[in-house]
């Protein structure tokens, strides 16, 4: 059988490949920013309509963001067009197969073929790729319009090769004050927090249950799940198999259940999470591709939600926990405060320490980020596991006050300051 073998690399790309990833980053973005199309220099009155673009095709946070967003201004009434750019972000890369392109709640907003004129801009793309994606769109996508941004980030500082967006850009919205804060460093006056208005469009679980799952109905099951094509040492995996280690053992009836998507992305971080796994009977790593709905039926499954996130610009994911009335134990710290304080979650202690990612990607002069504390955590699962009515009272307490603070409000008023609503 011949082998079929990689078309080699130009000596160009080779050259480029050879440098280090943190100026070759910088690189890229300055180059691509200088290159892409900018913004009218004043933004101009804004249109009826919003046209938000984002990856709708990939499983990611700003996928799934603008798909939440379409959702909510459909709610609202207010009128949007998708404009999908995941082929842009991601050139060759599979869409997100067998789930769909929207919150279970809401259909997608019709795709925009040409945005009409005038109408605000939306961009769920964080700078580092934000220009290389304008390049690769109608240069008149951004005449004649307002652009805001959406932009996530995880750390108390930006790095400098997110600065060049800024020239990209009218203002940016975020979905936490944590974030804003580090946004606001070298963007004053421009940026609003927009948090996920996750209560309009709740998540809908589909009919699969525990059965469904393979889930033993009488074990506690803690629930981690998480995107390995996101930060894998931000995520913090290995510190939640350490604290359900620490508290349960080897016991049959209490479960960890680790969700990891995209488990392919890097196989090599998969690796270690098996290995952590190793000889424990208890632990089970899921990997299934699921819809969206069959996420939703996943976390109602559980009886606890653990994220031990070294950070976090938002977390989504235990933010529909709670929507869903799940307790939620989490590292007390970075953009999950947005809905979570101690009477709605168990927030686990930490200490701050530079922040350091293999990847690259979480890394910016003086950064730090959390490293939580796996025995106070470990304490607190055992406490949770071993008192339902504890785990139902906290996970309605969770649902209250989550449905309050992630309603439309915010939305609306970043909606009427740039003219779309009164």
């Amino acid at each position: 059988m011949s082998e079929t073998r990689a078309a080699p690399l130009s000596l160009p790309h080779r050259l480029w490949r050879r440098l280090p990833a943190g100026p070759r980053r910088r690189l890229f973005t300055g180059i691509t920013a200088a290159l892409a199309p900018h913004p009218d220099r004043v933004a101009p009155r804004t249109a009826p309509g919003l046209v938000i673009a984002g990856e709708y095709s990939r499983a990611s946070g700003l996928g799934e963001g603008a798909r939440v967003m379409s959702a909510a201004l459909q709610r609202l009434g207010v009128p949007s067009l998708a404009l999908d750019v995941a082929a842009a972000m991601w050139p060759g890369a599979p869409p997100w197969p067998g789930a769909p392109p929207e919150p279970a709640a809401s259909p997608p907003p019709p795709q925009a073929a040409i945005p009409p004129p005038g109408a605000a801009l939306l961009l769920h793309v964080n700078p580092p790729l934000l220009p290389w994606v304008l390049l690769r769109q109608n240069r008149r996508l951004m005449r004649g319009r307002r652009v805001i941004g959406f932009w996530n980030w995880e750390l108390e500082t930006v790095p400098p090769f997110w600065h060049p967006a800024a020239s990209l850009v009218h203002e940016v919205w975020v979905s936490s004050q944590f974030t804003a804060a580090a946004i606001e460093k070298f963007m004053p006056g421009r940026v609003s927090v927009v948090p996920y208005p996750l209560a309009a469009i709740p998540p809908v679980p589909s009919v699969r249950d525990r059965t469904a799952f393979g889930l033993p109905p009488e074990a506690v099951v803690v629930l981690v799940s998480f995107n390995l094509a996101s930060s894998y040492v931000r995520k913090n995996p290995l510190a939640a198999v350490a604290a359900f280690r620490a508290a349960f053992a080897g016991r049959a009836d209490r479960l960890l259940l680790i969700k990891v998507g995209n488990s392919a992305a890097a196989p090599d971080d998969f690796r270690e999470i098996a290995d952590a796994a190793a000889g424990c009977p208890n632990i089970r790593i899921f990997t299934d591709l699921l819809s969206g709905p069959d996420n939703h039926a996943l976390t109602r499954a559980a009886d606890i939600v653990l994220s031990l996130h070294r950070s976090e610009g938002f977390g989504l994911v235990p933010a529909e926990a709670m929507l869903l009335g799940k307790p939620v134990v989490a590292t007390g710290w970075s953009g999950n405060l947005q809905f979570m304080d101690e009477a709605n979650a168990v927030l686990v202690p930490y200490r701050l320490i530079p922040a350091r990612d293999p990847r690259g990607v979480f890394e910016a002069p003086g950064a730090v980020w959390a490293e939580p504390d796996i025995v106070a955590a470990a304490r607190h699962l055992v406490r949770l596991a071993d008192d339902p009515a504890a785990r139902a009272a906290l996970g309605a307490e969770a649902a209250r006050t989550v449905r309050a603070r992630l309603g439309t409000a915010p939305l609306e008023r970043a909606l009427a300051a740039i003219g779309l609503v009164q």
